[in-house]
């Protein structure tokens, strides 16, 4: 097997390996679970000594969090396809967004680099159809548990119904994530109350739970989870991949 620039080549057949453009600090928490997968699955599909070919650039989370909680979208927008079109002249063929929140501007930085983003909802939408499920729960950021970007791309793109919590427990997992989990604190009470919420949303129809934070699967995993759950980190991860080898 020889590596040569971008190309494969592999018992005669060539391979094109796509560099990806990832957007992550946000958490950088979760951005190290998104690199240690990333690295790990491509050398499961390509093996020996194979690791992900990827440019990444890193967001001070500090300031992120605060135009998020100002409500500076617009703002967040522009910072958001400035560094995906650095990352396009750097090299990157394709933008993964290392968190399910910023996905709100997914279409936006499509439109000014030319690029295709890995989308997150699409990674968990096609795992939770191949479970044969419908109708799922979803977990996240206030932001996007109560917007449309996430849920309508579910409900349009794979026919998959979400459930949210109600309005004090999604308050209290916003607060958790923002509080604790992107500050890389594990908190025993917090998981339990987290599963407190899913069992309530299985209670109401849920067939699975999608964590729809990247930082979420620091806290809840199938082993405590009342229902089967969806790592969109792990998943989106897994996507990412499998578009850059394909």
């Amino acid at each position: 097997m020889i590596l040569y620039s971008k190309y494969l080549f592999k018992y005669e057949r060539v391979i094109r390996v796509k560099t990806a453009g990832l957007l992550g600090g946000m958490s950088w928490e979760s951005t190290l679970e998104y690199y240690r997968i990333i690295n790990q699955e491509t050398k499961r599909l390509l093996g020996e000594s194979h690791s992900a070919r990827c440019l990444l650039y890193s967001f001070d989370f500090h300031e992120v969090e605060v135009l998020q909680h100002e409500g500076r979208w617009e703002e967040l927008t522009g910072r958001m396809v400035q560094e995906a079109m650095n990352l396009k002249k750097a090299g990157a063929d394709f933008i993964a967004i290392c968190t399910n929140t910023m996905h709100l501007m997914a279409r936006d930085i499509e439109q000014a680099t030319g690029l295709k983003v890995v989308h997150i909802a699409d990674a968990a939408g096609e795992a939770v159809k191949a479970s044969l499920f419908s109708k799922v729960a979803l977990l996240g950021t206030r932001f996007t548990m109560e917007g449309d970007f996430y849920r309508k791309n579910l409900l349009e793109n794979h026919g998959i119904q979400t459930l949210i919590p109600d309005d004090s427990d999604r308050e209290l997992i916003h607060q958790v994530i923002y509080t604790e989990l992107i500050r890389g604190i594990i908190s025993e009470r917090s998981r339990n109350e987290f599963v407190r919420i899913i069992g309530n949303l299985a209670d109401r129809g849920a067939e699975g739970v999608i964590l729809g934070c990247t930082e979420i699967p620091l806290l809840i995993s199938d082993e405590v989870s009342p229902l089967p759950v969806f790592d969109t980190t792990r998943l989106h991860s897994e996507a990412i991949v499998k578009y850059a080898i394909t």
